[in-house]
């Protein structure tokens, strides 16, 4: 995930750079892409980092599975909005047995114009996700199910093909509940398609 993070850091600060010298008359036009009242949906793909132990024993644990997102969001500013969704993590080989967990999650979100084609997101909300831990009794770690909601956060970048549809390149961190070990980190890595309405 380190060089992962490495390659996404860097392509933004390239596009950034490649772009910095659009004009006012462009930003004025990526602005109207995103007038109070526009509304999106997108759906994104990639790959969910569970920050967890492995316990004891020996079994093989997996840190990495295929993450998926689907969210819709609508802008009440030109450069601020209310975003909902839901993302499934995907489900790890633990400590003999099985973890899993998704997330339904609420954001306020925010764009930087950069150039007519590419902005820069944010977003920072809470998120009510859901776990399911199955794990040998030598590992150490308990089994069980865990609800609640934690803090979440995401950046990213976007780039805008035509007025409805753009791609975008999301990172986004949650803090899920998982059964006796209180609040621990699941991140989700993810390209996918916008189309706004």
């Amino acid at each position: 995930m380190p060089s992962l993070t490495r390659t996404f850091s860097t392509t933004v600060l390239a596009v950034a750079a490649l772009t910095a010298g659009a004009g006012a008359q462009a930003q004025m036009n990526n602005y109207s892409l995103y007038s109070p009242g526009s509304n999106y949906v997108g759906l994104n793909i990639g790959q969910s980092d569970y920050s967890l132990e492995s316990g004891l024993g020996g079994f093989d644990s997996d840190k990495r599975k295929t993450a998926y997102n689907i969210y819709t969001g609508s802008f009440f500013h030109p450069n601020f909005g209310m975003e909902v969704g839901y993302t499934h993590f995907g489900t790890i080989n633990r400590a003999g047995g099985e973890t899993k967990s998704d997330g339904a999650n609420l954001s306020l979100i925010g764009r930087a114009p950069i150039s007519p084609e590419f902005n820069l997101l944010g977003k920072v909300g809470v998120t009510y996700g859901w776990t399911d831990v199955s794990a040998a009794s030598a590992s150490g770690i308990d089994s069980g199910t865990e609800r609640g909601f934690g803090a979440s956060y995401g950046v990213g970048a976007e780039f805008v093909f035509n007025p409805q549809v753009s791609a975008v390149l999301q990172y986004d961190e949650h803090r899920l509940k998982f059964i006796t070990t209180g609040r621990d980190r699941v991140s989700a890595t993810t390209v996918g398609l916008r189309y706004r309405f």
